[in-house]
């Protein structure tokens, strides 16, 4: 997408929507325009009645309706915005991304991670945009004496464990005979290894965060959209995933 993503701003703040403005007048890689600005929840969705937009930059806490209320009335819309939440309050992260956002901000927000954000929303909206009729590609399972195929984009992670390989949809969990390094190579770079045993959807991943393991001591660990368990990252993966997530 060469042409600036076109943006909502929404917040009830002048000085944070001022400063949103000028940072993505900074931005460059993808560049962004605001189209308009809204001080609230009413204000917004008669901008989008009026136009439409690439983006929405989003307040949670706001009078009336606020951001969560929002970001779920846009879901469905004929042209989706893609949402990024923008806020003081990191404690509302989980619901956020339960409604399918983009990315979470916090503020103050720095210019880097805003452009971060923005590429983000450039791959949300091109994958959006594919052509609908692209086959989608599928794992073959056989489980308790019948076939099953399950779309790879459902997959959150492959973990081996013994023998065989448990694969994890956000439904259930399925038994593959299958190497981790084979699944790695055929299916980069959509699935990042973590671990010696665990690769993970890198569009599943929701956060990096500290963990004690019983097992490996203080480390650290990814959680996902779509279950509740945390996967342990090697010390010898950190770096990657840390690079992986930022791009």
């Amino acid at each position: 997408m060469s042409e600036s993503l076109q943006v909502l701003v929404v917040d009830d703040e002048p000085l944070a929507r001022s400063r949103l403005r000028t940072l993505l007048g900074d931005c460059r890689s993808p560049g962004a325009r605001v189209s308009a600005e809204a001080a609230n929840a009413t204000e917004a969705m008669e901008a989008l009645r009026r136009g439409s937009f690439d983006a929405v930059l989003l307040d949670v806490r706001m009078p009336g309706a606020d951001g969560l209320a929002l970001a779920q009335a846009l879901r469905g819309m004929p042209r989706e915005p893609a949402v990024v939440f923008v806020t003081a309050h990191s404690e509302h992260a989980v619901e956020a991304f339960d409604l399918e956002a983009v990315d979470y901000l916090t503020k103050p927000v720095r210019l880097e991670r805003l452009q971060v954000a923005l590429q983000k929303v450039e791959r949300t909206l091109a994958a959006r945009r594919a052509p609908a009729g692209e086959p989608q590609e599928m794992l073959v399972i056989q489980d308790r004496g019948r076939t099953e195929r399950v779309p790879l984009s459902e997959v959150l992670y492959f973990k081996a464990e013994l023998k065989y390989i448990t694969v994890r949809t956000a439904a259930r969990s399925y038994i593959l005979d299958a190497s981790l390094s084979e699944l790695e190579e055929r299916h980069a770079p959509q699935f990042l290894r973590v671990h010696r045993n665990a690769l993970v959807a890198l569009r599943a991943v929701r956060s990096l965060e500290r963990h004690d393991d019983p097992e490996e001591g203080e480390g650290w660990a990814v959680r996902l959209n779509g279950v509740d368990e945390l996967l342990a990252v090697s010390r010898r993966q950190l770096t990657a995933v840390r690079e992986a997530l930022t791009r």
